[in-house]
């Protein structure tokens, strides 16, 4: 999404307030995201927050 907007990952952690590591490494998977945090993010790249944890609700437990 970032990349279609023509954003760098410190655009959206600017506006999302949030520092480039910290997005950098939601944006990556290796850290999950707060519903405050995907709210955040979801807001600056104009999409709806709950498809980050879409995936995670299709998986199964083990």
């Amino acid at each position: 999404m970032r990349k279609q907007r023509g954003m760098t990952q410190q655009e959206v952690a600017d506006k999302s307030d949030m520092t480039r590591p910290h997005y950098t490494m939601v944006e990556i998977s290796t850290r999950d995201s707060s519903i405050s945090v995907a709210m955040r993010i979801a807001r600056t790249l104009r999409f709806r927050w709950t498809k980050f944890f879409k995936k995670k609700s299709n998986e199964t437990i083990g």
